[in-house]
């Protein structure tokens, strides 16, 4: 099955020029299965009747990444190197120091294909590894169900505005992917090429100097499989309750494939098909997967500026309420080292900070009564927008992400409308912790974190 031409961008000028393979930078899809990265890579191989080269640059300075992330993130890739190994496959994994790596890798390239990118730092990397590169580059759309250009050409004010723009297309591709068998399996060597190899990724890992060392494999897996049995799980047991259940902190009615699909160890497009092809009612889950997704890549695709400040993220109205109020009274303040280490008044937030530092993931709901005590507990909003950002990239295998970054400046109402106005909050949504008890049994869920 080819792949949707939507879904493909050339992004240099150089022209075609057949030498010895094609081959594929692995990055952000990081998975064989519904990788349009990847089948267009075999597609490209199979024309030119060459072999393909597939490519992982491991950065142990990744921007923020903690011992947790890259934990997560190596299981997944012995999986694939396992995988790709007996399908006699040609992969390498490499310690990536500069862009003279990635010239030294595909200087006997025909062409190179990656996958589209959202995030700036990531938007950069390949930007330059374009300028470096001899050979075609194309970046193929493999991590979301609709191409974020052809959904909207600008950053859109809310859901209600993407919603329409975004069900207008979907089902052009929601579809079955399948990829087609590469037919030249012809060994690669690159073993004499001036490159850092990594074989053994445990001691790679091991070799990375980690202030702290949280490890959540207790709770959370990396690798297709382990996603797959999570998608399962939830589409057996779950799904035909998740609209009714979703919210409640102490029952675990959420998917949790967010980790899975920052990795994108999992593709959204294989999630939603599950979904839809289970007989259950699907569609308040993909208004999740999907619609809501979808708007958090637009604004930081759109919205360079997505990790600056308040002013750069938030509507004009928001930002004006919250520095009208930002010199309120504070009943509570609270430094950062007090939020990390979950030592505040608060029985609920303090249980879901440590549901975060413990699992590595935070129910939804308490996420977000998490973030607007922030807002209300730390001297002003521009400090609590930075310091909820810094947390979530932190401890969150699924921070640092589209998701969350949308999702933190929702607290301070990107997205939202305009609320009663209040002390400290502005026109910003409120929440507090009698909402809480009203709507949950919030004992259940103190007991179901102090059993973690």
């Amino acid at each position: 099955m080819l792949v949707n031409k939507n879904r493909i961008e050339k992004i240099n000028e150089a022209e075609l020029k057949k030498k010895e393979f094609v081959a594929y930078w692995m990055q952000s899809s990081q998975r064989l299965e519904y990788n349009q990265a990847l089948g267009y890579a075999v597609e490209k191989a199979n024309q030119l009747n060459q072999p393909l080269l597939i490519f992982f640059l491991l950065n142990s300075n990744f921007p923020e990444a903690e011992y947790g992330h890259f934990k997560f993130m190596l299981q997944g890739l012995k999986e694939i190197k396992k995988d790709l190994k007996a399908a006699e496959n040609n992969f390498y994994i490499v310690d990536y120091q500069n862009l003279e790596d990635l010239e030294k890798i595909t200087e006997k390239a025909s062409l190179v294909v990656s996958e589209k990118v959202y995030l700036k730092h990531l938007r950069q990397w390949k930007s330059e590894a374009a300028e470096r590169l001899s050979a075609p580059f194309y970046l193929v759309e493999s991590n979301l169900v609709c191409p974020i250009e052809e959904v909207s050409e600008k950053e859109e004010y809310a859901a209600y505005t993407i919603r329409k723009k975004i069900n207008s297309i979907r089902d052009k591709y929601l579809k079955e992917y399948q990829q087609e068998k590469l037919q030249n399996k012809s060994k690669i060597e690159l073993e004499f090429i001036e490159l850092n190899f990594v074989d053994d990724l445990d001691q790679y890992l091991e070799k990375i100097e980690f202030k702290q060392k949280i490890d959540y494999a207790n709770y959370f897996v990396g690798g297709y499989q382990q996603a797959r049995q999570k998608l399962e799980k939830f589409v057996r047991n779950k799904l035909k309750d998740y609209d009714q259940k979703r919210n409640i902190p102490h029952l675990n009615y959420q998917s949790d494939l967010s980790p899975y699909l920052h990795f994108g160890q999992i593709s959204a497009q294989e999630v939603a098909l599950e979904a839809l092809n289970s007989g259950y009612e699907a569609e308040p889950f993909l208004e999740e997967l999907i619609v809501r997704r979808e708007l958090a890549f637009n604004f930081i695709y759109y919205n360079q500026n997505y990790d600056g400040s308040l002013k750069d993220v938030l509507y004009d109205w928001a930002y004006q309420s919250l520095m009208d109020h930002q010199s309120d009274e504070r009943e509570y303040l609270y430094d950062y080292q007090e939020l990390e280490n979950a030592e505040t008044h608060d029985q609920y937030w303090n249980a879901a900070q440590k549901e975060m530092l413990i699992t590595g993931k935070m129910h939804n709901y308490m996420r977000m009564y998490w973030g607007k005590k922030i807002l209300e507990w730390t001297a002003d909003p521009e400090t609590a927008y930075q310091w909820a950002l810094k947390l979530n990239n932190k401890y969150s295998l699924d921070g640092r992400d589209p998701n969350s970054y949308a999702g933190v400046a929702w607290v301070f109402s990107k997205h939202d409308r305009a609320w009663q106005e209040r002390k400290i909050y502005g026109k910003v949504r409120y929440m507090n912790a009698r909402g809480l008890e009203r709507k949950f049994e919030m004992d259940k869920y103190l007991n179901k974190i102090n059993n973690l």
